[in-house]
């Protein structure tokens, strides 16, 4: 446990980096009709990007979103919906690639909103029991990235600083990388 936030240990071994190129984007699409859960809090802060993310996306998925919303759920179980119980509402294709439309928006300046914290910490997943846990969420999909984590010896927490730092501050991750002896990667 680091402050309030329970680690399932089997995280610390775990090896992982994405590979996009033979997954697909696939966490992105998954079959199952509920899209990636959603804070509250991230309800408004999407609202106030959809402006530079909707020309990002294929004219079916505005049409959704202008129809049904972009979220469903209610206030503590909030997730995005999804087009045919599979593809996110914001996923666009790119070379047959599942990508965001609101990361896109992120990466081209657009917006100062990255994607929901859930998509970036994925495959972690957070589950609240009085506090967070950090579990990891395996994903048959996801078997290219954990071979590309071991062969470039990069652990899932090292591949999600970035994410783990924006949910929780550098100094959480500091003692983070203490407790598990991390050593620093850059996210693809």
């Amino acid at each position: 446990m680091i402050d309030d936030v329970t680690i399932d240990t089997s995280l610390f071994g775990r090896k992982f980096a994405c590979d996009l190129l033979k997954c697909k984007g696939a966490c992105c699409s998954l079959p199952g009709g509920r899209g990636a859960p959603l804070l509250d809090s991230e309800i408004p802060e999407i609202e106030a990007v959809l402006p530079d993310v909707l020309p990002l996306l294929s004219e079916e998925k505005r049409r959704a979103i202008e129809t049904s919303g972009f979220y469903e759920g209610h206030g503590g179980d909030y997730a995005t919906t999804c087009i045919d119980d599979q593809d996110c509402v914001f996923v666009y294709r790119e070379n047959g690639i599942a990508k965001c439309g609101i990361e896109r928006a992120f990466n081209d300046g657009r917006t100062g909103f990255r994607k929901p914290i859930s998509c970036h910490l994925y495959p972690i997943r957070v589950a609240r029991f009085g506090g967070d846990v950090l579990r990891y969420h395996e994903l048959a999909e996801c078997k290219p990235a954990v071979g590309r984590g071991e062969s470039e010896n990069v652990g899932v927490m090292e591949f999600l600083k970035a994410a783990l730092t924006r949910l929780y501050g550098e100094e959480w991750f500091g003692k983070l990388e203490t407790y598990a002896g991390l050593k620093p990667v850059e996210k693809c």
